[in-house]
């Protein structure tokens, strides 16, 4: 486990191998290689009506690389739901130190002063890696991955990886393909840089839907 560098990490991600561990307590890391990989097309993302009016509510306040300790470790947090996580401390150092490097980054959405959710990944050249979310408040959640696909198409992405296909992300486009599939993707991903920053920080809602229609 010592030799598992925040480097390492990255090299692994760009030949398709990411890292978990078995339980919270559960010191050791163990890489994954899927045969079938969940990923969801930038340009097919799905947005359900009733997500779309909670989004111009403005109920929520959505920022960004703010609060990424506390939306990682909400992540991390058992729940009724699972109460076991594969977030251990060794990921939350590791992911620590890449969010301090500039590849990991988070979408924090408010309601007023709680952190009501939010999720957290990894990026590298125009792919984008996401690792986990959580949801403290009814489609807090859903916002953050709708801001995070408006933020991916207008930085220049070109792969938004999800790791496995759920019945959730299914709902907003997810995919599933082969594992070469993926590795074709995931290089001409690598072949050029997305810019995470290049949505301003405080993109208000309408922008969001505006760059989520122009490519479903």
């Amino acid at each position: 486990m010592s030799t598992i560098t925040p480097e390492i990490i990255l090299e692994a991600y760009a030949t398709g191998i990411f890292p978990m561990a078995n339980s919270e307590d559960d010191p050791e890391l163990f890489w994954v290689f899927p045969d079938h990989r969940g990923v969801l097309p930038l340009d097919q993302f799905h947005l359900p009506k009733r997500l779309m009016r909670t989004l111009k509510s403005g109920r929520f306040t959505i920022t960004v690389d703010t609060s990424f300790e506390q939306v990682i470790r909400a992540c991390a947090a058992q729940r009724a739901d699972r109460p076991t996580t594969w977030i251990n401390q060794s990921i939350l150092d590791l992911y620590g130190q890449l969010f301090k490097m500039g590849h990991c980054h988070s979408i924090e959405v408010w309601y007023g002063s709680e952190l009501a959710g939010g999720l957290y990944g990894i990026s590298l050249g125009s792919a984008f890696f996401g690792e986990s979310m959580f949801t403290h408040r009814s489609d807090a959640s859903k916002i953050a991955l709708a801001y995070l696909v408006a933020r991916l198409i207008h930085g220049g992405y070109n792969l938004l990886d999800t790791q496995f296909v759920t019945d959730h992300l299914k709902r907003f486009g997810t995919i599933e393909i082969a594992r070469e599939d993926y590795l074709t993707r995931l290089a001409q991903a690598l072949e050029t840089q997305g810019d995470f920053y290049s949505l301003a920080l405080d993109a208000g809602s309408d922008e969001v839907l505006q760059l989520i229609s122009q490519t479903s």
